[in-house]
């Protein structure tokens, strides 16, 4: 797994953003099939999470969850098939992120100190596992656009922009695990 240059990132971008309604169809039942576990997440467990604290974020996160799918197929190639991969795979990744996603939702109770380094493990893993910060970058500044659009969106933007970052992460990891399997 390699960071997209500039120019692979706009030609990616441009091509997730061009893609047809029927095309795009196809494309989520293709990850549904292949991927069951990770497209319930992305667009089933993280928009419910976003959309606690705005509804409209929720949908605006679903649009980039689609657009990084169609960059990561545009760039990469197809999507790895769950059948070729560990079957843990989804799972392993699932637990790294639960108790760090957990000190991310402010509601549930948790001892700050634990919470507070749970965060910092976060960032930290994040900064250490994104190799396409290029498109963290464009997708965080798609939602900081959208939130300034309107006040009520605006105490979603971390989340949003969290949940997305993760998404990279899974699918950075989705894709640099099966060239390592190769």
């Amino acid at each position: 797994m390699y960071e997209l240059s500039e120019r692979e990132l706009y030609e990616a971008i441009h091509y997730a953003k061009s893609v047809d309604e029927e095309t795009g169809a196809k494309l989520i039942e293709q990850l549904q099939l292949e991927q069951t576990a990770m497209a319930q997440t992305l667009f089933g467990i993280f928009p419910g999470v976003i959309a606690a604290k705005n509804q409209e974020m929720s949908y605006l996160f679903m649009d980039l969850c689609f657009d990084v799918l169609c960059v990561f197929q545009h760039a990469f190639g197809p999507l790895p098939s769950q059948s070729n991969m560990n079957f843990n795979w989804l799972e392993k990744q699932a637990v790294l992120l639960d108790a760090e996603l957990q000190s991310l939702v402010t509601e549930r109770p948790m001892d700050e100190k634990i919470r507070s380094k749970l965060q910092d493990r976060f960032v930290k893993r994040s900064s250490e596992e994104t190799v396409q910060i290029g498109l963290v970058n464009f997708m965080n500044a798609a939602i900081d656009d959208f939130a300034s659009e309107s006040p009520s969106r605006v105490p979603a933007t971390k989340i949003t922009q969290t949940m997305i970052s993760i998404v990279i992460r899974l699918f950075s990891n989705l894709y640099g695990s099966v060239s390592k399997a190769d």
